[in-house]
């Protein structure tokens, strides 16, 4: 057990998605539930949101990721995991975290969906009115 790899964990919430995030020395690699990232995430943006944490530090080539994301959709995975990389950079090296907090994402956006109350058909949208 020579060759004994560093691993910084760190893990990320975003409305209903919770991602666990395994930051390794390595080339670069990103996985998500197995798969490699341009397999898991479909839409471009959604990939720049996962690597923005790792190209404002330019550690893109330093680190392989491993990832594994539950609940919710697309996108809120892709914040879970953006602040589970920034958590895990942050465990990495303190001397990224100016970096990462000016940038905002070491914040946890706390935005979730509104509760449906009742008499509404939804959170805030009313049955049509009728005057007769």
């Amino acid at each position: 057990m020579a060759n004994k790899k560093v691993i910084y964990y760190g893990t990320g919430r975003r409305k209903s998605s919770i991602a666990r995030v395994r930051l390794i020395d390595g080339s670069g690699k990103i996985t998500v539930n197995g798969k490699p990232l341009d397999e898991f995430f479909g839409e471009e943006t959604l990939k720049v949101i996962v690597k923005q944490p790792l190209t404002v530090t330019n550690t893109l080539e330093k680190f392989d990721v491993v990832a594994s994301v539950t609940g919710g959709g697309f996108s809120g995975q892709a914040g879970a995991i953006r602040l589970g990389v920034a958590r895990a950079l942050n465990e990495a090296n303190a001397e990224y975290r100016p970096a990462l907090k000016s940038n905002g994402f070491l914040t946890r956006d706390s935005r979730m969906k509104e509760r449906k109350k009742y008499g509404l058909k939804k959170a805030r949208k009313a049955p049509q009115f009728s005057k007769r």
